[in-house]
């Protein structure tokens, strides 16, 4: 079933606009992008800035997204920040649109990509109520509507009803690249990493690339004999979207990687299948963790970090103790501040970490970025 219809004409006048919930709870505003219906899962995002590298990280597809700071668009839209080569959300949910970009970068306006990429949107909502709405209640399916697409609020309500749920949803090989490329090291090569895309932003290889690893991009579908034909000095799992319960194949990579005691280092979607792999089991949150002021603590120093995060499945690993796997002890080296969920996975006796959050952003501005700098002494150790 398609989860998604893109819209096909211009909200160039007010137009009305409506969001249905599964549970029967409407809001309504003005059309906003493009007008038309789509479809996906409510969720709220809680960063005041970097609207659009949120539109473009693959692991919002088929998400409608929520933003919480309530005026949008003052920086426009310009060329250079996209995480990939597209907008993925299914739709967007503001309070108050900017009637006029005023930024530098800027080439258009936030609301002429939305149009341009088709994506349906709805303004004049009250995020405040809808954020505390999905707190309460949880994520849930929604649709957009504007235009012609609005019908009776009955008629709405079944077709969001009619979709599937994110829960079971397989949605990494739609977003992942489907021929591989490389990301060439800046300055002297150091290292080669072969990544494993199931929804890579395109920052990730370019934090990797400055600190001289060239990054071999693979398809989400790669087997270990195209991981292992790279010569690869690590492994890297990336971020991705949908249900981690589903993503078998990446597990079997990644088991295989473990096995070869290669050094290894996944994020996101990459955190839960080392989760995976190591025996534990993966759930749903209530409503997920999605913006770029979350508070994480790296269990093995003490230290907090301001975090960037776009997930709503966890890992459900013990936090209070070291758990015994078939590759060795592992340990939970990052928790949650606000809810005590699972955040980051360690090895104790082989090279191989992950985290749940995006180290390749820029929130705290720069807590994170030391991950990258412990990958490349996982590769150092291993080489020595």
């Amino acid at each position: 079933m398609t989860t998604s219809t893109r819209g096909i004409a211009f909200a160039k006048k007010v137009l009305p606009a409506v969001l249905v919930l599964e549970d029967g709870r409407i809001f309504r505003g003005r059309a906003y992008g493009a007008v038309g219906e789509t479809f996906g899962e409510a969720v709220f995002s809680t960063g005041m800035t970097g609207y659009q590298e949120t539109l473009t990280d693959p692991s919002y597809d088929r998400q409608i997204v929520v933003a919480t700071a309530p005026q949008i668009g003052n920086t426009g839209w310009n060329d250079e920040d996209d995480e990939s080569g597209r907008i993925w959300v299914s739709g967007y949910v503001v309070r108050e649109p900017a009637r006029v970009p005023s930024n530098w970068r800027a080439k258009r306006s936030l609301d002429d990509e939305l149009v341009a990429q088709g994506v349906v949107g709805i303004s004049g909502v009250d995020t405040r109520a809808l954020t505390r709405h999905l707190r309460e209640r949880g994520s849930m399916r929604a649709g957009v509507f504007s235009g012609e697409a609005i019908a009776s609020d009955g008629e709405l309500l079944a077709r969001v009803q009619a979709q599937p749920h994110m829960k079971g949803a397989s949605l990494y090989e739609e977003v992942a690249t489907k021929e591989a490329y490389v990301v060439p090291a800046v300055g002297e090569k150091r290292f080669t990493v072969a990544a494993i895309d199931l929804g890579i932003k395109g920052m990730t290889p370019h934090r990797m690339a400055e600190r001289g690893i060239e990054v071999h991009v693979l398809p989400a579908t790669a087997s270990a004999d195209d991981v292992y034909a790279v010569n690869p000095d690590g492994v890297f799992f990336s971020n991705g979207p949908g249900d981690p319960a589903t993503a078998d194949g990446p597990v079997a990579l990644m088991t295989e990687v473990l096995e070869r005691r290669t050094p290894l280092f996944g994020i996101c979607f990459g955190n839960q299948i080392l989760g995976r792999a190591l025996g534990f089991g993966t759930y749903k949150l209530k409503y997920g963790h999605r913006g770029i002021n979350q508070p994480v603590q790296d269990r093995t120093t003490g230290k907090v970090e301001v975090t960037a995060h776009n997930h709503g499945f966890a890992v459900d690993a013990p936090l209070d103790k070291v758990s015994e796997t078939k590759f060795g002890r592992a340990e939970v080296s990052h928790v949650c501040l606000n809810d005590d969920v699972v955040e980051g996975l360690q090895l104790l006796d082989q090279p191989a970490f992950s985290v749940q959050y995006h180290p390749e952003a820029a929130a705290g501005p720069h807590d994170a970025a030391y991950l990258f700098d412990r990958f490349v002494s996982l590769m150092e150790g291993q080489r020595a």
